[in-house]
């Protein structure tokens, strides 16, 4: 089973607020960057329970029927992802990304800082694309946080949009 993270961060590295607020990304998600085709191309998404929460603050449920997997030790609350495929979970990212594969998953977006972070710690990220929003907010939660040891990536390619969005996709490993 492939991982795969697609995120939006402001240049100097955060892809939150300290406050969780999101407004300084481009209003729904700005230009055309592969998102859309990115998500089509997946069958799972694994998502933290913060981000979860957040999720369902943006207005409508944004991943419509695809399969979502909120990880969290204590009880979520599902319903409110009205039109949602959405199921928890709880584990070690080893362990998750053991029982997607076993449910035939093939292709998890892993989204939400901490849960990305875990993931990253465990060697189970294998894509990670980043598009970097021109802004520095200064402060907030970082995509990126303390590392057992290096992680070397190879960069696979970069492309910039008319509105200053730079995407960046590197293989993980090298």
């Amino acid at each position: 089973m492939i991982t795969s993270v697609f995120i939006g961060a402001s240049v100097d590295g955060f892809i939150a607020r300290v406050d969780d607020s999101l407004d300084f990304l481009p209003e729904g998600g700005g230009e055309p960057h592969g998102y859309d085709e990115f998500i089509a191309s997946v069958d799972v998404i694994v998502i933290g329970r913060k981000t979860f929460e957040k999720v369902l603050t943006l207005g409508p449920w944004h991943y419509g029927s695809k399969r979502v997997v909120v990880l969290s030790s204590r009880p979520v609350d599902l319903s409110a992802a009205v039109g949602g495929v959405v199921e928890q979970m709880a584990g070690p990212p080893a362990d998750i990304v053991s029982r997607l594969a076993a449910s035939g998953a093939r292709h998890a977006y892993v989204d939400g800082g901490i849960t990305i972070q875990g993931f990253l710690r465990a060697g189970l990220i294998q894509r990670l694309i980043i598009t970097r929003v021109p802004v520095l907010i200064g402060q907030g939660i970082p995509l990126f946080g303390a590392l057992p040891s290096d992680i070397p990536l190879r960069h696979v390619q970069t492309q910039h949009y008319a509105g200053g969005l730079v995407k960046t996709e590197y293989q993980v490993g090298g």
